[in-house]
């Protein structure tokens, strides 16, 4: 079965549609959603409701720090933009949404593979994996074969050698074969704020048969994300970041 692996959607209704659109073209059979499902952009409600409907065919998500922020925690640990953008999402969700939120564990284990916001070393601390010795500590907290996070809003591959972990550079729509001899942490960028130079929605396709990863980039209308991130009243930072992926 093939699985899309989207991260970090931030609320971007634009760019979440675009992905599951893609995906399914793909051959996606269900949906793993990374957390920070919310925060950032403008449509919270109408993104939980798709990744809702996700969930009731058999999807799976966790919670990442954003969400955190969106139940009422974790507040004082953000920078201002990101703070006024968590009050503003608290305003918008309902008992329904609030729900979802709560209920999502902070990483799950499905076969081979490990699903976590951060880093599987301590989910509930949020570090930022930024290199090889974050991605050891990652990697070494768990026994799992495949990791899959986010949080960093980049994509990037991380495989073990012997003595240590290597970076890979993974070619959008180009299957990386995930080898059992070795073990991997797939950083799969974001979805709804990518900040590696590209605006363009970032997702992987997990394909559990032929144990391989496939990174893909889809453009979608962020100036229509922007109109409405300016329209909230939400800072108009998070507005123009989408047209340049920083």
């Amino acid at each position: 079965m093939k699985t899309a692996i989207l991260s970090d959607i931030h609320s971007n209704l634009e760019a979440l549609t675009a992905c599951m659109a893609h995906a399914r073209r793909q051959g996606a059979g269900r949906f793993v959603f990374l957390g920070d499902l919310v925060g950032y952009g403008a449509d919270p409600v109408a993104c939980l409701d798709l990744i809702r409907e996700e969930l009731a065919r058999g999807g799976r998500a966790v919670r990442g720090n954003h969400d955190e922020a969106a139940l009422g925690g974790l507040c004082e640990n953000l920078n201002f933009i990101a703070r006024d953008s968590a009050y503003w999402t608290r305003n918008q969700l309902g008992p329904a949404e609030r729900e979802l939120l709560a209920a999502l564990p902070l990483q799950l284990r499905e076969g081979a593979a490990l699903y976590v916001h951060a880093s599987a070393f301590d989910p509930a601390a949020w570090e930022y994996i930024s290199g090889t010795e974050s991605a050891r500590r990652c990697l070494a907290a768990s026994d799992a074969p495949i990791v899959f996070a986010g949080h960093v809003h980049q994509p990037l591959l991380f495989y073990t050698v012997e003595g240590g972990v290597k970076t890979f550079a993974a070619t959008p729509g180009v299957a990386v074969p995930l080898s059992s001899r070795r073990r991997w942490l797939v950083l799969g960028g974001s979805v709804g704020q990518p900040r590696d130079g590209n605006p363009a929605a970032a997702y992987q396709l997990f394909d559990e048969t032929e144990r391989s990863v496939t990174y893909h980039r889809v453009p979608y209308d962020h100036a229509a994300a922007a109109r409405k991130i300016l329209a909230a009243g939400l800072p108009a930072m998070l507005a123009r970041r989408l047209a340049h992926g920083e």
